[in-house]
């Protein structure tokens, strides 16, 4: 089949490469001038901090400068290209954003993926054709000039890390401090002397909030969990946790939860993102509400337009580079018709009694896409579709030891653990 892949960062690429590997032919859609998506190092940052004027000009990449992985590069691989050490590169186990964007080139020059890619080519619209069978038209622009092509199925891998998401929090339109999403942090300098309060628990706020303490005055981290109590964080003089924020006020104060509050010159939103496919043209038969895609069969394939549509990377946790290697070999197959799908109706009913479920568990809408545990029950669901053994427990131990680090704040974890002894010790 002819397939449109939207986006050659790290999933456009795995995404191109299976699909390549079953026969298809490729067109590979990416505004930006290389390859890599957000792996690719912006200086700049947008106009407005937080990202909501939407006559912003907008910039791709979140990355900041000094952002090293999460993830070793035991667990960043593909199954049969592996994140290896290059030659004057970096080689620690958690390299540097440099060495990532370095290992993508090198996938997409091995498996001659370049020539599959348009550059500068901007997806405006991308829409079904009337007609007896699948077929889709996808308009792209080059430096103002638009085209269109026609494909008979278009594989979205657009990513999900440009359009930042911002808490609410009341008297925030009083409120005279300065704002920021993390989307928009590049250094800590700016920062010098003040006071911030960072609201979010996730990875970005664990290191953003270490950097910015090496120059600011105090930072607060803010929690919506339940059980946070306000303390000082063992092994920083001047880093506090805190429970949710309950309001803002005209002063510049901040009030929490836990009833103790602060005079802070910024207010950093480690919150996230929204899932946005601005080009696509379907008459609402996928939507984003409160950040739920769908509706979407195991994340993947909306049941009314399968499998001729599809998106890669819309799962958040899980091991993304391995998860998304097996999401395309899935559609891959499915679309050569190797891999049988079940019925539109039989999909629809799974998503409904998924969605059913989470409502009776209390889950909220915008954690539609959160994996759990973890992920590695859809990744091994995954790998049974393909016909793949599940992945290498001691994988999973040395994931779930990361997990921990982070609940438990522990600082250092990527210079202090010795991966390579952990898989070791566990075989």
């Amino acid at each position: 089949m002819k397939v449109a892949v939207i986006g050659a960062g790290a999933t456009g690429l795995i995404a191109a490469r299976e699909l390549q590997s079953e026969g298809h032919r490729v067109v590979v859609f990416e505004r930006k001038n290389q390859l890599g998506g957000t792996w690719v190092y912006d200086s700049r940052v947008e106009a407005d901090p937080l990202s909501l004027d939407p006559n912003r000009e907008v910039v791709i990449s979140s990355l900041y400068f000094s952002l090293r992985t999460n993830l070793p590069r035991h667990l960043m691989g593909f199954s049969d290209y592996p994140f290896g050490v290059t030659e004057n590169g970096d080689s620690r186990n958690f390299p540097r954003h440099e060495e990532v964007l370095r290992f993508l080139n090198d996938f997409a020059r091995d498996f001659g993926l370049g020539e599959l890619i348009r550059f500068g080519a901007e997806v405006v619209r991308v829409e079904r054709v009337d007609s007896g069978k699948d077929q889709w038209v996808v308009e792209s622009r080059t430096s103002e000039v638009s085209s269109e092509e026609f494909f008979e199925a278009v594989v979205v891998c657009n990513g999900h890390h440009t359009e930042p998401r911002v808490a609410f929090l009341p008297g925030i339109e009083k409120w005279p401090g300065r704002q920021v999403h993390s989307h928009n942090y590049r250094h800590p300098e700016p920062y010098q002397n003040q006071v911030v309060v960072m609201i979010g628990n996730g990875p970005s706020a664990y290191d953003i909030s270490r950097e910015i303490a090496t120059v600011a005055k105090e930072v607060h981290l803010s929690s919506r969990s339940p059980d946070v109590k306000v303390s000082r964080l063992g092994n920083h003089h001047n880093i506090w946790q805190h429970s949710k924020i309950v309001c803002v006020c005209e002063d510049g104060t901040i009030a929490f939860q836990d009833g103790s509050s602060v005079h802070a010159d910024t207010i950093f939103h480690c919150t996230g993102y929204k899932y946005n496919f601005p080009f696509l043209r379907i008459n609402g038969i996928v939507t984003v509400d409160d950040n739920r895609v769908g509706p979407l069969y195991k994340d993947v394939f909306p049941p009314k337009l399968a499998p001729s549509l599809s998106f890669v990377g819309i799962p958040n946790r899980g091991v993304p580079f391995p998860l998304t290697e097996l999401q395309s070999k899935w559609i891959a197959g499915a679309l050569s018709g190797k891999l049988l799908l079940p019925s539109e109706e039989e999909m629809l009913a799974e998503v409904e009694a998924h969605y059913k479920q989470m409502e009776e568990n209390g889950i909220p809408k915008h954690h539609t896409h959160f994996l759990n545990p973890i992920g590695f029950e859809y990744q091994n669901w995954l790998s049974a579709q393909v016909g793949l053994p599940p992945l290498d427990e001691r994988l999973k131990d040395v994931f779930w030891q990361l997990v921990m680090c982070l609940i438990l704040q522990k600082d250092g974890y990527r210079d202090e653990m010795d991966i390579d002894s952990l898989i070791r010790s566990a075989t």
